[in-house]
């Protein structure tokens, strides 16, 4: 096919490197994009570390976050959250691991159950959610690892009061780093998590050591429950309630599933029945589930028994970093800023582990549904929209980890949610009574614990809303940019097809654009009639029909299988499904064309009605106004007029 090609600037070739055609498989781009070949990987613990990474990181602020939503109640609710994640989020995950085993996630379960638009519609809107998710992680991790920066003793001095500036220069380190080219370093992953939860158990042992030698601890603790809330029954009933503003807590299973096809599994494994892999990566979350809910209920017992009220509200020094204040506290500078910068460290990994999610998740979808420009597949460019994202929502939040965790937590509860939901479906369509049952009470947990969490926290959904309304503004535009681009991946014909193009190919190839109502004789009569007339053309003229059914008119790409018929021992007629009529008459074209070296032409009617209409038409259910169409999609495919096929309309 004749183009003409400029040859790009370095810049430009350097930004949009590594950009890959859309209709090749194993075309997406990002860290996650090219799943491990079969029979290869890291080994699940390994892969554990990666996910790791965002998911451990929140002991950097989840036990100050439950201080201040949960007061004194802080262990309860925490135990709480712990029985939820162990009974709820870990058999969902388990079960979209089994369901979704290539990466795709609860998402991609959910897609299979909704066709048309309304499915594309409903996707971008859980990836508007899971944006916020991601997004936020990035963020929240950077100012809260700006906030240790700023509370340690050794440098409050000299970077108190520049912890905006400190955070916007985290994220755009993170940027430099994808920039660059960014692959997960999984020894980092590994030497990171080891290192922090190491740490981390050595304050969690000094802080408990605390507790149980100082007898009045505990004692001043009960009495403060009773007199605030009466009776053990009170007090669980209040944990229950104030539990969704613990949801934090809950990051992190998403990841965990998003990054299966890294994970090692059998050597009887195939793409198609990876048990191994399965198996490994159910390991994997059980696993960090296990951990995260035994740090989880510690940290959060010696954090509300050891540290005064005061110092968890904005202003304090266990503001977003109470283990470190902890760490300090009880083990001297020295080993607090060792954990300091274990803390930092990870919390700047979270954000690259986020990173690399946005990067997997968006190319997985938005180009296969044509709703990403061209330069969204390349990594650069997307990192370059996702940093300034950034910034302006660090901006908005001023930098600050209290207002910034009811967004992050929304975007974690409404993918949880939508997996419990999906994994319901799952087990009804398999039969499965009693795992149906559990599943539906385990989402109607997290759809209450969503919706709690809304009302008390609105800056989620506000924050959620706006990426979805993004990602739906930019999603339509470029889908409307795209609209006559030859979207057709491959196309493939029957021996009869072929015969009937065979056959022309000694003459001149004449095809009849054919909209299939009764497929009676007279029908294909009366067109050749009708186009003759048209066209004034001589009777001994011979043409070959072509009809197209439209099947999902909201898929963008699409394989054209041809199959060749003869109706009424008469006419000869090809058919084809697709989504878009235009796009499927030149892509067959094209085909004829490169394979008989003739330029093949072919004939239409005018549509009636207004052309806008028409344009709608074809824009939203893939027909319309054909003619006009199917000849731009033709120039935009084959820029020489000469041997660009021809289209004809009367």
């Amino acid at each position: 096919m004749a183009t003409t090609e400029h040859p790009p600037s370095r810049l430009r070739g350097w930004m949009l490197q590594g950009l890959s055609d859309m209709g090749k498989r194993g075309g997406l781009t990002g860290p996650h994009a090219e799943p491990e070949p079969p029979h290869r990987g890291q080994r699940w613990w390994r892969v554990m570390c990666l996910t790791g990474v965002d998911y451990f990181s929140t002991l950097g602020y989840q036990p100050g976050i439950a201080a201040l939503a949960a007061g004194l109640l802080s262990p309860l609710a925490t135990i709480v959250l712990v029985v939820v994640t162990l009974a709820g989020a870990l058999p969902v995950y388990r079960r979209v691991a089994q369901e979704s085993p290539h990466g795709q996630g609860s998402i991609a379960m959910l897609e299979r159950l909704l066709s048309f638009w309304k499915g594309k519609l409903f996707v971008l809107t859980l990836l508007g959610f899971a944006a916020t998710d991601f997004l936020i992680t990035i963020t929240l991790s950077a100012a809260d690892a700006s906030t240790h920066l700023v509370e340690n003793p050794h440098l409050t001095g000299t970077l108190g009061g520049h912890q905006m500036l400190i955070t916007l220069i985290l994220v755009a380190l993170l940027g430099a780093v994808f920039l660059k080219g960014f692959l997960e370093a999984m020894g980092v992953a590994v030497a990171l998590v080891g290192i922090y939860l190491a740490l981390n158990l050595v304050v969690v042992i000094t802080g408990l050591w605390h507790v149980l030698t100082a007898e009045h601890v505990i004692t001043d603790w009960t009495n403060a429950l009773t007199v605030q809330h009466g009776n053990v029954f009170v007090m669980i009933g209040v944990a229950l309630i104030v539990f969704p503003k613990l949801a934090l807590g809950l990051s992190g299973f998403e990841t965990g599933v998003a990054v299966m096809p890294h994970v090692q599994g059998d050597d009887g494994d195939t793409e198609e029945r990876p048990a191994g892999r399965i198996r490994d990566t159910k390991k994997l979350l059980t696993t960090a589930a296990v951990i995260m809910s035994c740090f989880l209920i510690t940290t959060s017992f010696i954090t509300t028994l050891l540290i005064p009220a005061a110092e968890f509200k904005p202003g304090g020094q266990a503001n977003g970093r109470a283990l470190a204040f902890l760490a300090h506290e009880y083990l001297g500078n020295a080993f607090g800023t060792v954990y300091d910068v274990s803390t930092i460290a990870i919390l700047w990994f979270a954000g690259a582990s986020a990173m690399a999610g946005l990067l997997n998740l968006m190319p997985r979808y938005l180009p296969r549904y044509g709703m990403a420009p061209h330069w969204a597949r390349a990594v650069r460019p997307m990192v370059i929209v996702f940093i300034l994202i950034a910034f302006l929502v660090t901006w908005l939040f001023d930098a600050n980890v209290d207002k910034q965790g009811g967004a992050y937590a929304t975007g974690v509860l409404v993918l949880i949610s939508s997996a419990a939901i999906a994994v319901t479906i799952a087990a009804r369509k398999a039969g499965q009574r009693g795992w149906t049952i559990g599943f539906g009470v385990i989402s109607a947990v997290f759809l209450y614990t969503t919706v709690a969490n809304v009302i008390e926290r609105p800056d989620g959904v506000k924050i959620g809303a706006c990426f979805i309304a993004g990602i739906m503004l930019v999603s339509l535009l470029s889908r409307l940019a795209r609209s006559f681009e030859l979207r057709v991946t491959s196309v493939a014909m029957d021996p009869m097809a072929e015969r009937f193009v065979r056959d022309m190919a000694s003459r001149k190839i004449r095809f009849i654009a054919n909209e299939p109502d009764n497929r009676d004789r007279a029908e294909y009569r009366d067109k050749i009639e009708q186009i003759r007339t048209d066209n004034d053309m001589p009777e001994q003229e011979d043409f070959v029909f072509v009809e197209v059914t439209v099947a999902d008119p909201s898929e963008f790409e699409t394989c054209l299988t041809v199959r060749g018929e003869v109706l009424h021992n008469r006419y000869r007629v090809l058919t084809v499904e697709s989504s878009s009529i235009p796009n499927a008459l030149a892509a067959l074209l094209l085909h004829v064309r490169d394979l008989t070296g003739r330029t093949p032409h072919i004939f239409f009617e005018w549509t009636e009605g207004n052309p806008f209409a028409n344009f709608l038409r074809f824009f939203l259910f893939g027909q319309g106004e054909v003619a006009p169409v199917t000849r731009e999609v033709l120039r935009e495919a084959e820029p020489d007029r000469a041997r660009r096929p021809r289209v004809h309309t009367g």
